[in-house]
């Protein structure tokens, strides 16, 4: 048995660096991003202020920024820009429609057709605009027949990311291992390489999402409330005897309360106010407002005043109605750029002429009505009831901050839909056939949708994540310091020397098991990034092929099946379908063992470990 040699100095604190931010990627109260520069800083103030001398020099910190023009960032970005077009111009919308029309037909052979499409899309596209295409149809289906989607959303969410699994595009996670084990000297997987064990793992797990899962998960309910009340807007008549005339608009709003929202002030036909808090009020001025119709009442009698909407006198013949207008889900997609906005900064009935009625998130946070909720950032997943006009609930189908379950399946589609389709194919195609790499090919697309008009910059942008962006570049800085100080071949030989003894094949296991725990508590780039470089270390030191360790890495990072938290589509189902989060546990968890049980068994008669 060899012995261990103890790291330096700067190794130790680059691991106790990476310790510590994997903690933090697992607090969900403190943003990735922050992480993310938190990292950053560290490391380039650290080697700045402590400088370290490799065998190849001295290691600048400059080389930790190394990573914004990493080739694997570059197509990350790429192909979120390209997902966003698809989206933007309906150009999956008939695999939405035929999918619509057969879950009319029988449940049965629809929920295996689902999750088939589901898997294929999501290898070479990646996987939140295949979840944010298919959780509407799914949650329109069960609200048509009157069935629940309880059984058919965590299934479809899986087979997304076993389908993202299959390729050298299929997620972020597997471009990142991709490129790093290529600029550490292994021959570089091309597009179709691994997808024989993931095909073959994929099979039995599709099955289990078909025939076992739906029975495991237990009847949930919605998460929000069709009873929430709804708003209106009114107006408040002051009467003469109102204790308000002659009192200023700031007197009115310390009388009614911190819910009346002023939205104008009239005086006579066709004179209206500025509503500043020292306007004088006279009988018989209007305020107009919007609130629940109890509460509307309440403002009345508070103010001294006669409710009317229009010219009409609000009574019990003639009550409040908000014609025109409907109650909707919407949930806060991960491209949004509301992400971390606080709601009521959020400007959602000024720029998406939303009202906001109630509020639900998975964490404990259950259904909440919309007063108090100014101070909470919105996150990706969080699940808004809202009213507004068809014709907005409409445009929001077509954006990328939310996603509409308002049990509707009527898919948004342009005449720009051809061309994106076909730029996808594209993209694909000369990846695969190795005409150029998928950064250049993704690149071409994106130049491709905004020449034809099929996406504009400000489409493009959004469809960029700051935080995938941010937690990619710490990662790959965070590799970066552990190799350039020896600390991914301590930890290779530390690997070896926890398991000495062991076949190679038990090793190769230990380690995609220990990935596969990693990447449901922490962030799956950020496990998969740190663990390349230990891998192939690993690998080295027991004289085997680099690529079944690689893979081991590859795969046990996408195992992100048992917690919502392991992958941002999962938090986007369990609020949607009102998940809790054993849900997950007890669907996932199976799911986690098979898959990896499967796979490692391929990987070792494969490569004959």
């Amino acid at each position: 048995m060899f012995e261990l040699a103890l790291p330096n100095m700067h190794a130790l604190g680059v691991m106790l660096l990476i310790a510590a931010a994997l903690v933090l990627f697992a607090r969900e109260e403190i943003p990735l991003e922050t992480t993310s520069l938190v990292v950053l800083v560290c490391l380039t103030v650290g080697f700045q202020l402590f400088p370290y001398q490799s065998e190849t020099g001295v290691v600048r910190p400059s080389e930790f920024f190394l990573g914004f023009g990493n080739r694997a960032l570059i197509a990350v970005s790429a192909l979120m820009i390209v997902g966003q077009g698809m989206i933007s111009t309906g150009a999956l919308e008939p695999v939405g429609r035929f999918l619509a029309r057969l879950w009319r037909r029988g449940p049965g052979i629809s929920l295996i057709l689902t999750l088939l499409i589901t898997a294929v899309l999501s290898a070479f596209i990646n996987n939140t605009p295949i979840v944010v295409l298919m959780l509407p149809i799914l949650i329109g289906v069960a609200v048509r027949t009157g069935a629940s989607a309880t059984g058919t959303l965590i299934p479809m969410g899986f087979a997304s990311i076993l389908g993202g699994m299959a390729t050298t595009i299929g997620t972020s996670t597997n471009l990142l291992v991709v490129n790093v084990a290529a600029d550490l000297g292994m021959d570089r997987f091309s597009m179709f390489d691994f997808m024989g064990p993931v095909l073959v793992a994929g099979i039995a797990a599709v099955l289990y999402l078909w025939l076992v899962a739906p029975r495991l998960i237990p009847e949930r309910q919605p998460p929000i409330s069709r009873g929430v009340a709804r708003y209106f807007t009114a107006q408040i008549r002051l009467n003469p005897d109102s204790p308000l005339v002659n009192k200023t608009l700031a007197d009115a709003l310390a009388r009614a309360g911190e819910g009346l929202r002023v939205e104008s002030v009239q005086r006579d036909r066709g004179v209206f106010l500025r509503t500043l808090p020292d306007v004088r009020l006279k009988a018989g001025d209007r305020i107009t407002t919007t609130n629940t119709q109890a509460n509307l009442r309440e403002f009345a009698r508070a103010l001294g005043g006669t409710l009317y909407s229009g010219d009409q006198q609000v009574d019990d013949e003639h009550p409040l109605t908000a014609s025109g207008e409907q109650m909707a889900e919407v949930s806060i997609s991960p491209a949004s750029r509301l992400n971390g906005v606080r709601i009521g900064k959020a400007r959602l009935f000024r720029d998406h002429g939303l009202r906001l009625l109630a509020f639900n998130r998975f964490e404990g946070m259950e259904e909440r009505e919309s007063p108090g909720l100014d101070d909470v950032r919105l996150r990706t997943g969080d699940v808004l009831l809202v009213q507004s006009t068809l014709e907005n609930l409409a445009k929001l189908k077509t954006s990328s901050d939310f996603l509409v379950l308002d049990g509707s399946i009527k898919l948004p589609r342009t005449r720009k839909a051809p061309i994106a389709l076909l730029t996808i194919i594209g993209v694909v195609a000369l990846a695969a056939l190795n005409v150029m790499p998928i950064e250049i090919s993704a690149l071409l697309g994106c130049l491709v949708l905004i020449v034809t008009g099929c996406l504009n910059w400000k489409d493009a942008m959004s469809a960029l994540s700051t935080q995938v962006i941010l937690i990619i570049v710490a990662s790959l800085a965070m590799g970066a310091a552990l190799l350039k100080t020896g600390g991914a071949d301590y930890l290779a030989n530390l690997f070896v020397y926890v398991t000495f003894g062991a076949p190679p094949s038990i090793v190769m296991m230990g380690l995609m098991l220990m990935m596969a725990v990693l990447t449901n508590v922490v962030s799956n780039n950020a496990a998969a990034v740190i663990g390349t470089p230990i891998a192939v270390g690993i690998a080295q030191r027991l004289g085997m092929p680099l690529e079944p360790f690689v893979l081991a890495v590859l795969f046990g990072a996408n195992l992100s099946f048992v917690t919502p938290m392991a992958y941002q589509t999962n938090i986007m189902i369990m609020n949607a379908g009102g998940y809790k989060f054993g849900d997950f546990v007890r669907v996932g968890l199976p799911l986690t063992v098979m898959t990896w049980l499967i796979l490692s068994g391929v990987l070792i008669w494969a490569y004959e470990l």
